[in-house]
């Protein structure tokens, strides 16, 4: 059988009892973001996440993320250690108009949720033509 002896920990314990998960500290959603190529990537640390609770919404470019992840003991069972966060995870994001929210990717994999979310078609460099005027009028390529 497992005891602890530390006493902050058996408060912690009893708080998250009776105040809930939330109330000791609050639920955490690392992530990463970054830029490779025609798209941004953003990876969000879901572990013991099931898919199904997994929500995603995009509302005038903010992007809500939400998961849910519960307890693994029965509902009568008496805790003995209660480390892992549980409960309703959050996070949001605001996307810049140079991002395409149309074709936001989403998916799940050994714990992490991945979103693509690809640049805007009129965010990407392209090139303008130029034309000379005047005699022998000839197009230049810029």
């Amino acid at each position: 059988m497992l005891m602890r002896t530390d006493p902050f920990r058996e408060l912690d314990r009893l708080a998250q009892q009776v105040l809930g998960a939330n109330a000791v500290s609050p639920a955490v959603m690392p992530m990463d973001a970054y830029r490779s190529g025609e798209e941004f990537l953003v990876h969000f640390d879901l572990p013991g996440i099931d898919p199904e609770t997994i929500e995603l919404d995009v509302e005038r470019n903010v992007l809500n993320v939400r998961a849910e992840r519960r307890g693994p003991a029965p509902e009568d069972a008496e805790m003995l250690v209660a480390e892992r966060p549980t409960g309703t995870f959050t996070r949001q994001l605001f996307l810049g108009d140079t991002l395409d929210t149309d074709r936001i990717d989403a998916s799940y994999d050994a714990g992490v949720l991945t979103l693509r979310i690809p640049v805007a078609e009129q965010a990407k460099p392209r090139r303008i033509q130029i034309t000379g005027g005047g005699p022998g009028r000839r197009q230049i390529s810029g």
